[in-house]
């Protein structure tokens, strides 16, 4: 087997293995997909802002929803096959507009209107 198969095949594995994890996530239904993405959304965010300590107003923890957001849908398309290419891409621009809106008014209201994050206002 060549160098570029085993790659080829390790990161098809690896991307199997992210959407198993999603489905397994999603599987129990406690949560609908579209609140799943709004919550992940939100997390990724604050999560990113805490590890590289930057304000939720900036554009860095934005970005990073914006690029594991498409990593995922990337791997939707990679994994998952639908009967209809048009569906599917429905679905995955829904799923980018869904978890987008949040973290997009979050990050605009922090960074025009600085006196909602003011403490010293109230």
């Amino acid at each position: 087997m060549t160098v570029l198969a085993t790659v080829w095949q390790s990161l098809s594995a690896l991307l199997a293995g992210w959407h198993q994890l999603k489905v397994i996530i999603e599987r129990p239904g406690l949560v609908s997909d579209d609140a799943l993405h709004v919550i992940a959304g939100v997390l990724v965010q604050i999560l990113f802002a805490a590890m590289l300590r930057r304000p939720l107003s900036s554009w860095i923890p934005w970005l990073a929803v914006v690029g594991t957001l498409l990593f995922n849908e990337a791997v939707d398309f990679w994994v998952e096959r639908w009967p209809s290419l048009a569906s599917q891409f429905g679905e995955s621009v829904k799923d980018l507009l869904v978890t987008l809106c949040l973290p997009t008014l979050l990050m605009l209201a922090l960074r025009f209107l600085p006196a909602l994050n003011d403490r010293r206002r109230r």
